[in-house]
């Protein structure tokens, strides 16, 4: 029977369906697409198997070792895997790495038990293509990136605007020393699929935090991160007793509440503490021991309080946080920018205004400084 096929249409992603991934989970671990669910045909010991004797032997006794090794009680786990979720999204599309042997196995096979259901042409790969194109294109539009000192809530000001693109959210990190999620960070070509499903919906002038290349584990593309370093700025001043208390809920509120669901209260508290009394030490080498030493105490000392009740104390190890390590840091970059690329430099709620008064008027948008209205 004729199996039937989609093109790879990043629509498919864009209108968030459900995709099953029939490749190895040693192959989705290094990335998968937006949306998917990984229900392998094989497992990553019957997928090396088969490799081998691919190399050794040919494509036809590969697959009669396929069909060997996953066969019988196992054949069909997989067939009820892949029907299970069919009956609750019925809509929901295969592929594999190229659209080819395995995602056309498991619609026979998923044929035989009554469910037809299409595979995406030139499958996983094509549609990485797709989602790598549309990143490069991007380096071709408008471009306005958030500037400023640490704790001044550019990520913030980013989630406001309907063109931000939150680079940091797709890397699930903030970007700093202090800036791991608890939850795993996603592999390189999940962080680029992150950001190429954003932008499938931005079509127009963009707005990203000011970052370096590498955001945690993730590297910004190269097209992209060339057209950041050339793109105009706005820069967000606040006063340090305000991004003191921004500081304080990113990087101790906020990450309690994660820990505190996904851990519990005496494993939550614990491994966040271990996260940022590592993240602190982490600095040695900018800091120095002495300094070093003198901020770890007071972080300890906040702890102890914190537990008592008192959290403002963390305010004692993170003002010379940023006084002694990102602030000067932060300046020392700021020196090797040129200024007349900084269109606006205000506080929060002015630089938000000027970055939506750019995003309006970017298609006409000339050299000249930012005037928000």
């Amino acid at each position: 029977m004729s199996l039937p096929l989609v093109e790879p249409d990043l629509s498919l992603l864009r209108e968030g369906r459900v995709l099953i991934d029939v490749r190895a989970p040693v192959e989705f671990a290094q990335g998968g697409l937006p949306g998917a669910v990984n229900l392998p045909l094989m497992d990553d010991e019957e997928r090396r198997l088969v490799g081998i004797e691919y190399k050794e032997r040919g494509q036809q006794a590969a697959i009669e070792l396929g069909q060997r090794l996953v066969s019988g009680g196992i054949k069909a786990a997989r067939v009820t895997a892949w029907h299970s979720l069919l009956q609750a999204q019925p809509e929901a599309i295969v592929y594999c790495f190229r659209g080819g042997l395995r995602s056309q196995i498991a619609q026979q096979w998923l044929a035989d038990v009554g469910f037809e259901r299409p595979r995406i042409r030139g499958g996983w790969k094509a549609m990485r293509q797709g989602l790598c194109t549309r990143i490069d294109a991007a380096a071709e539009q408008p471009l306005l990136v958030v500037g400023g000192l640490t704790g001044c809530a550019k990520t913030a000001l980013i989630q406001r605007l309907p063109n931000g693109l939150d680079l940091e959210g797709c890397a699930r990190h903030k970007g700093s020393a202090f800036g791991r999620h608890p939850l795993p960070a996603p592999s390189q070509i999940d962080f680029e699929h992150a950001v190429g499903l954003r932008l499938l919906s931005l079509d127009g002038p963009l707005v990203v935090e000011d970052e370096s290349r590498q955001i945690g584990a993730a590297s910004v593309p190269l097209a992209f991160w060339r057209a950041m370093e050339q793109a105009p700025r706005i820069r967000v001043e606040m006063p340090l007793d305000w991004r003191i208390g921004q500081i304080q809920k990113d990087y101790i509120d906020d990450l309690w509440a994660i820990y505190r669901h996904q851990c519990g209260e005496w494993l939550g508290w614990t491994l966040m503490r271990k996260q940022l009394a590592t993240a602190l030490s982490r600095l040695r080498k900018r800091l120095g021991s002495a300094r070093l030493a003198r901020i770890a105490r007071l972080q300890a000392l906040a702890f102890r309080e914190h537990e008592r009740g008192n959290t403002q104390a963390h305010e004692a190890w993170l003002a010379p946080l940023l006084t002694e390590y990102y602030d000067p840091m932060y300046r020392y970059q700021l020196e090797r920018r040129d200024p007349q690329r900084f269109l606006h430099v205000g506080d929060w709620d002015s630089c938000l205004a000027a970055a939506r008064f750019w995003s309006a008027e970017a298609p006409h948008h000339d050299s000249g400084r930012l005037q928000p209205a």
